[in-house]
């Protein structure tokens, strides 16, 4: 910051010649500092995301969200329209969510969920074929009371990923 004459910027203005003094914060620098800070090269990591199958069973879907908070997981509620489950999984890649929780009627009867390891799966969609995708083990059906487990193993293999990749 330092004391500046602005005698030549009023004439431009105005075309009158005016003695003018100001203060100036450099605001070349500062944009010059700007540029050159490296972007941050990770997204933060969003919540877990709750699918929704079944609008009648949103009291069912935010008993799971509760258990995830009350062990210390970010974990949310999806809210939108649950007729098209492909939005749902958009909306969990526009937050970066790591995992999606799926629990449909046919999960219910056998009181099982889906958890599908959504940063897995963006991995493996970047340069996997098609056939190669499909053999990966980016979905498990774990039991209901094994919800928080299940989810806390999975985003611990996550930051396990994640670090060995920082490294490489």
């Amino acid at each position: 910051m330092g004391w500046c004459r602005f005698d030549c910027r009023v004439r431009r203005f105005t075309g009158h010649d005016v003695p003018a003094t100001g203060i100036s914060v450099g605001i070349e620098r500062l944009l010059l500092g700007l540029a050159n800070l490296k972007p941050q090269e990770k997204t933060p990591t969003g919540p877990v995301l709750v699918t929704v199958m079944d609008r009648h069973r949103l009291a069912d879907y935010q008993h799971l969200v509760t258990a995830l908070r009350s062990h210390g997981i970010r974990a949310e509620l999806y809210l939108g329209n649950a007729r098209n489950f492909g939005k749902q999984l958009k909306y969990a890649d526009q937050r970066n969510c790591p995992v999606a929780v799926i629990q449909g009627d046919d999960e219910r009867v056998r009181d099982v969920l889906l958890l599908k390891d959504l940063q897995q799966g963006r991995c493996i969609a970047q340069s996997a074929t098609k056939e190669e995708w499909k053999a990966r083990d980016w979905q498990v059906e774990v039991a209901t009371g094994d919800l928080v487990d299940a989810v806390r193993t999975m985003l611990d293999r996550q930051q396990q990923s994640n670090r060995i990749i920082g490294e490489s």
